[in-house]
């Protein structure tokens, strides 16, 4: 959280104060360390030497996930439920000049996350090991640095499998920061912002004011005591200054100091799910007259509670909780973050309705919390999928008892000022909850939390619902009751858990391939136990988009959707999951080898429940029409709309009347038994008998052309910005074909490159890294990442037989 970014009109002020203070040159850099790596797939422990010869090494840039370079095998340790893709031991090596002064200041390396069991050298020097591949770390590394230039070393081993229920990646997925301070300074992480409404009535009043309370937490590495002032100034969105706290006179010892602060200002726009405004507090540490730190930390001023009988408020409004549970891939790109592929997942789920997120299981990236705060999203942040019990043979129970108290804590303070934590989850259906041994770990968990933030309730996301048998509920410390699944239990959870609050945590794992239809007249459970093998399915390693297929634990979205809606005490819900990931192809065996839970599939295309979902979550007009219209001639065809803001919906088959349909009680969906006959299908909704909306499908004819479709034709030339790239197979009218594969190559020219392809089918073996992507039900995508030079990228896709397309994408330093 803390960065040097500030606003434009700020900046010119503070650089004004710093230059005629002499202090610039002293004041915090934080600079990307993620240009000009070297990495070596492999093991050699001479590379944690400072002479080591690297040269044949590949050179890259970070992020990096080595696993999504390479090719899907079942053989592969990972096994499919890990993705089918490699894992292993790899180096990565960068040689970089020590900063200025480095010997009077502090310089720190600072890796927001490497999976897994990662260990660092500077120039030999061994700085440590961290063994979850979740979380944040750094090390101060300013005693082992050299004049000139310096070398640093990292090993990371992934080769322990099965290690994950799901795909991890491999590598130094996240970014890499280096971080130069005075050696009196504000540690990392070390601010704490907590934001708290003062009302004069009982409800919210735009004069009422905020009370901002700071904690800092100062280090002094001088080997002295140190005098100096402290001053807290609080910006609103503009970089207009709001309230600035009074200098506070300190005295530091080599122990470091805890300061605290409370500033109050009037009237605050609250931060919101629709309007997610952010203030931030400019810190800074002054001695002798010259700042010589400064920190920036966003945060944001809301207030919110659970209730037992009424569900979730905010700023005092009831609010239903409205999520998805959501792995930390990027499917084509692996798990190498990127904030425009992280931006882009949200702004599709948000324009489904979605308001909340789970980070399952585990700790984010920092730029996805950032989103979140800036685009409005509630989160659920969870730090563990295991405690000493293992799940897989390799997983962390194997690390818990040493580091879950640092990992733990890392997460609190990495996290606690993002205005969109309202959860902190200190577990995932762990198997405590069914011995006496998880009362205790409990307790100490969430001790843990409660040692560093007060704020926000602590949740844990549990399977057994007799309160008797569930041990992480008998130890009496959770304020909030998180339950997965069993969405039949929701009406009764007031009767048996008696004033408590209840939150469904995960639900649904509804099975869906985009695209692919069978007969929805009958609810199936795929497998149908737990010890039942699975043979129910099909060749084409599909499940039915109509939601009439789910996990034996789950249910299908409608049929969880119906109980969530109906209960005020249920909070809200997360469903599983927003997008498809990789791992975890239950029900089928190889060669699928990512989800079917998803509502969107993994390479971004809504499937069918999506739209369910937006009927229901938003407000915005919905009616969505299927099946495709391409079958055999007189084959009796279920036609399906979801729909809102209407009171009926006519459907019509080649101008004739199929009739009018609309939502009987707690329906959600309206249908039609069709016999096929080639033409279009045309649904109109209407509202006392006005036209709200229309939607067609025509029968489609053979391949013909291809058509691009980008989500932004202007992106940045940083080096990192993405364009997605639709690709839509069509016929002779314009019609996308339904059950088209053809086989599509890329080309492309200028200042960019390809960055991924995919096309959401969970059984594809073909490789993510490549310019070429057979279609997969009539669409494809191609990921197009920018160059740091300006200009334009042409990109250009073909395939035998069909007429090809090009487009164009600029690229801009703005």
């Amino acid at each position: 959280m803390n960065n040097i970014y500030i606003p434009l009109k700020l900046k010119t002020l503070l650089l004004m104060l710093l230059l005629s203070t002499g202090a610039f040159a002293q004041s915090r850099i934080r600079e990307s360390f993620n240009k000009d790596w070297k990495f070596f797939l492999g093991d050699d422990a001479a590379a944690k030497s400072k002479n080591f010869n690297d040269q044949q090494w590949r050179k890259l840039t970070l992020p990096h996930d080595w696993s999504i370079e390479g090719k899907f095998d079942e053989k592969n340790p990972a096994k499919p439920e890990g993705g089918g893709l490699p894992t292993g031991i790899a180096w990565y090596r960068k040689e970089f000049n020590a900063p200025a002064n480095y010997k009077q200041q502090l310089v720190t390396i600072e890796f927001d996350g490497v999976y897994k069991n990662s260990e660092v050298w500077v120039n030999g020097q061994y700085l440590g090991k961290r063994p979850y591949g979740y979380s944040s770390f750094s090390y101060e590394i300013s005693q082992f640095l050299n004049p000139g230039k310096n070398t640093i070393a990292v090993k990371v081993d992934n080769s322990a499998q099965p290690d994950s229920r799901w795909y991890s990646g491999s590598g130094i997925y996240r970014n890499v920061w280096l971080t130069t301070t005075a050696k009196l300074s504000v540690e990392q992480w070390g601010t704490f912002v907590n934001a708290s409404v003062v009302m004069a009535g009982n409800t919210w009043s735009k004069s009422d004011e905020a009370m901002v309370q700071v904690k800092t937490n100062i280090q002094n590495k001088s080997g002295i005591k140190q005098n100096a002032s402290i001053v807290h100034t609080i910006y609103d969105a503009s970089g207009k200054p709001v309230e600035k706290s009074q200098p506070r006179a300190v005295q530091v010892d080599t122990s470091g100091s805890k300061l605290n602060a409370s500033i109050r200002f009037k009237s605050p726009t609250l931060w919101s799910i629709e309007n997610p405004y952010q203030y931030k507090v400019v810190t800074q540490i002054i001695q002798n007259n010259k700042v010589i730190d400064q920190t920036e930390t966003s945060f944001g001023v809301r207030f919110f509670k659970f209730d037992a009988q009424k569900g979730f408020y905010l700023n005092g409004t009831p609010t239903k909780i409205l999520g998805v549970c959501l792995h930390h891939d990027l499917g084509a790109l692996g798990a190498a973050v990127n904030t425009r592929a992280m931006e882009r997942q949200l702004e599709i789920l948000k324009a489904m309705g979605c308001n909340a997120i789970r980070t399952a299981h585990n700790p984010p990236a920092p730029e996805f919390l950032d989103l979140c705060d800036k685009m409005g999203f509630l989160v659920m942040d969870e730090a563990f999928d295991m405690w000493k019990k293992k799940k897989n043979s390799k997983d962390y129970h194997l690390n818990f008892p040493e580091w879950h108290k640092r990992d733990l804590e890392d997460m609190l303070k990495r996290d606690r000022n993002h205005p969109s934590i309202i959860l902190w989850s200190i577990g995932n259906e762990i198997r405590e909850q069914f011995d006496s041994t998880g009362v205790a770990i409990t307790k100490e968990l969430v001790s843990i939390v409660k040692s560093l933030d007060k704020t926000r309730p602590v949740i844990s996301a549990l399977t057994e619902m007799v309160p008797e048998k569930n041990f992480i509920y008998q130890a009496n410390a959770l304020d909030i009751y998180g339950l997965n699944y069993n969405h039949k239990f929701y009406k009764e959870f007031p009767s048996k858990y008696p004033n408590v609050k209840f939150l469904a945590t995960e639900t649904t794992s509804a099975l869906e391939t985009r695209g692919f239809y069978d007969t929805a007249d009958t609810i199936r459970r795929w497998p149908k136990d737990g010890k039942t093998k699975f043979t129910e399915g099909n060749k084409e390693w599909s499940a039915s988009s109509y939601d009439n297929v789910s996990a034996y634990w789950g249910s299908t979205h409608e049929e969880t959707w119906k109980e969530a809606k109906k209960y005020d005490h249920v909070s809200g819900l997360f469903v599983w999951t927003g997008f498809d990931y990789l791992g975890e192809p239950l029900p089928y065996p190889w060669p699928a080898r990512s989800s079917y839970f998803g509502i969107v599939d993994l390479a971004g295309f809504p499937k069918d429940s999506y739209y369910l979902y937006q009927s229901e979550w938003t407000d915005k007009p919905v009616l969505h029409l299927f099946p495709h219209w391409n079958w055999e001639t007189g084959k009796k065809v279920e036609v399906w709309a979801y729909y809102n803001n209407a009171n009926e919906v006519e459907l019509y088959l080649n101008g004739k009347s199929l009739g009018k349909r609309n939502k009987q009680g707690d329906d959600l969906h309206i249908q039609w038994d069709v016999d096929f006959e080639p033409g279009t299908l045309k649904a109109v909704s209407r509202k006392n008998g006005k036209e709200v909306l229309v939607r067609t499908i025509k029968t489609a004819s053979a391949p013909a052309k291809i058509e691009l479709i980008a989500d932004r034709k202007k992106i940045k030339a940083d080096g990192k910005d993405l364009s997605f790239v639709t690709v839509r197979i069509l016929d002779k009218d314009g019609n996308v074909v339904p059950n088209a594969d053809n086989l599509v190559q890329f080309k492309v020219e200028g200042v960019g490159e390809i960055a991924g392809v995919d096309n959401g089918f969970q059984a594809s073996l073909e490789p993510f890294k490549a310019n070429y992507r057979k279609a997969f039900h009539g669409l494809c995508l191609a990921i197009i990442q920018a160059q740091e030079k300006t200009g334009t990228i042409k990109l250009t896709a073909s395939a035998a037989g069909l007429t090809s397309s090009s487009l164009t994408i600029n690229t801009s330093k703005q």
